[in-house]
């Protein structure tokens, strides 16, 4: 059985700082919230994430879709640290520093692209109650930049020490030629490359730039809505069997002929689904009492993390299923993409 190395498992993507206080309905109707949304920032919404972060119990968390992934990749594995590297592109401000320290507490390699133009990507989650409203501003997660970066020789050679790669969909807005640069390494030593769907926005208003990627793709993630839309884009007839559409993403072109790729789909409390050599299999999820349920949001993102911390360490495809499944578990009964200082996964 192999243990999991350092620096084994590469993420690179939109590093946000993820700032969670409890606030009130004027301070939603101030910034024109509603309480159960997910949003992009807008300029109105600009001074909000100050005025936030000046509320008395403010928390702090690393935080953005593969920043996620990649942590809880590392709390499943424990040790040794910094089995997880992770690449994105931050501010040279206070968000950045306080992004940094937590990215070190959750013992992820974090090398960050610091530039000046743009403060720190946020991600605002406003709770009132049981409901959160999050409000995301990508800032200087939108500047990454390959050729200052990803290039330089001391970050590239993190990436070839790297036997598995995982990028959020998300990431094809900022850099897809640093995804493309990844994938083809990993494709060229036989290593293996995964990309998650993200968000249906990906598959219809960055199609050209999914598909150049998807041919390196050796693990397809997603969830029901996500894949649903990949199909339409694609012009897949079966639009609402999912199987059948895992069936026909695994069918797409592949450049590395030595992995069949695997596509894996979540549907939250429904079965898991997931291309197994020929065969599509479901797998069901562990039971939840829905009154334990506090917060679905990072689910998706710790699914793919339970499943990297297994797939990085080589064990089976049910394995890492089964991993996945209860990070995911687990991250539902908490505030935010977060979790307690152990797992205890058997």
């Amino acid at each position: 059985m192999t243990t999991a190395s350092e620096n084994a498992l590469f993420g690179m993507g939109n590093p946000l700082l993820d700032i969670s206080a409890v606030v009130d309905k004027d301070f939603l109707d101030k910034y024109g919230l509603k309480p159960n949304d997910q949003i992009l920032a807008e300029d109105k919404h600009k001074a909000m994430f100050d005025e936030i972060a000046k509320k008395s119990k403010v928390e702090y968390h690393a935080g953005g879709s593969t920043q996620n992934s990649v942590k809880i990749a590392q709390w499943m594995i424990q040790t040794p640290h910094k089995v997880a590297t992770f690449f994105g592109c931050i501010g040279t401000d206070h968000f950045g520093e306080i992004l940094k320290q937590k990215a070190e507490e959750a013992h992820v390699d974090a090398r960050y692209y610091q530039q000046t133009q743009e403060p720190t990507g946020t991600c605002a989650a406003c709770i009132t109650g049981d409901n959160r409203s999050l409000v995301a501003n990508l800032a200087a997660a939108n500047c990454y930049n390959k050729e200052k970066h990803l290039d330089l020789d001391g970050n590239w050679e993190l990436v070839e020490k790297a036997k598995v790669y995982y990028i959020a969909g998300f990431f094809l807005t900022v850099s897809p030629e640093s995804i493309l640069k990844v994938a083809k390494h990993a494709s060229e030593n036989n290593k293996i490359f995964s990309l998650n769907l993200s968000a249906p926005f990906i598959s219809q208003f960055f199609k050209e730039a999914m598909m150049k990627v998807m041919p390196y793709v050796d693990i397809l993630f997603g969830n029901e809505t996500e894949a649903a839309t990949f199909a339409k884009e694609q012009g897949f007839e079966e639009t609402d069997d999912i199987a059948e559409i895992a069936r026909r993403a695994q069918s797409l072109p592949k450049v590395n002929k030595k992995r069949q790729r695997v596509v894996v789909f979540t549907q939250g409390k429904d079965d898991t689904v997931a291309t197994i050599g020929e065969k599509v299999t479901m797998f069901s999820v562990l039971d939840i009492d829905q009154n334990d349920i506090v917060d679905t949001n990072g689910a998706g993102d710790a699914f793919v993390g339970g499943f990297l911390s297994e797939l990085v360490q080589e064990r089976t495809l049910e394995e890492c299923i089964r991993a996945g499944h209860y990070a995911a578990n687990v991250i539902i009964r908490r505030a935010g993409c977060t979790f307690p200082e152990k797992p205890d996964f058997p």
